[in-house]
């Protein structure tokens, strides 16, 4: 099931990419293995599964010690200062990197075993209260700063969650905030190359204004079973 699953995300990737002129290629899936199986997440790797995706620190650590192969471990949940000594040996990217407070101990955490992390920030592009994120525009530069002076931390694009939500002009006011968020920064001299947005819901918008990393699970594994 998960190989035809990967499959038909893979096509649906690529029909809208050649729709909006875009090239698959610069395209990263990541596959979300929240609450899943071991064995399940064994059977997406071999379906040619590159990048897996959690959300729990705990579960990536756990999770890391009992899988290994040519793949990559990304961390895309909210992450507490406290949790990060769970992730940041296993991660190859964090993605929801929300304050200077978290970038530091990022940084701190990842000198101590000789590491440079990379890291996305997470920008609130929504008023849905549950969704973490900086907001406005000098919290933004001023975490980006903060990350271009650590010696220990890459930051390398910038992430946001849609609201769950029907209307679509919703959805790709989001993205398209996201995008010019990037151009900003990088008219700043910033060199961001990364867009984390889009999961099974809207991954589609999200290519059409500059995705290059999605985020879905329910297309790929089905409904989670909590």
């Amino acid at each position: 099931m998960i190989l035809e699953n990967f499959k038909k995300v893979e096509e649906k990737i690529a029909v809208s990419c050649f729709n909006c002129g875009r090239k698959s290629s610069e395209i990263s899936l990541i596959a979300v293995t929240k609450t899943q199986p071991i064995e399940t997440i064994e059977e997406a790797l071999k379906a040619g599964i590159k990048d897996l995706g959690e959300n729990k620190a705990q579960e990536l650590r756990d999770k890391s010690d009992l899988i290994s192969g040519d793949f990559r471990w990304h961390f895309i949940g909210h992450l507490q200062t406290n949790k990060v000594k769970y992730v940041i040996k296993a991660a190859d990217l964090i993605h929801a990197v929300d304050s200077i407070k978290l970038a530091n101990e990022i940084n701190q955490k990842a000198g101590q075993i000789n590491k440079k992390q990379k890291v996305l920030l997470e920008i609130k592009t929504s008023d849905e209260a549950t969704k973490f994120g900086l907001r406005n525009e000098k919290e933004i530069f001023n975490a980006a700063e903060f990350c271009a002076q650590c010696s220990n931390i890459d930051l390398v694009g910038l992430m946001t969650m849609a609201p769950y939500v029907s209307d679509e002009k919703v959805i790709r006011q989001c993205f398209i905030t996201l995008r010019e968020t990037k151009e900003k920064l990088n008219r700043a001299g910033f060199r961001l190359t990364e867009l984390s947005m889009g999961m099974t819901n809207d991954f589609k918008i999200a290519i059409e204004e500059g995705a290059t990393m999605l985020r879905i699970g329910t297309a790929i594994f089905g409904e989670r079973n909590y």
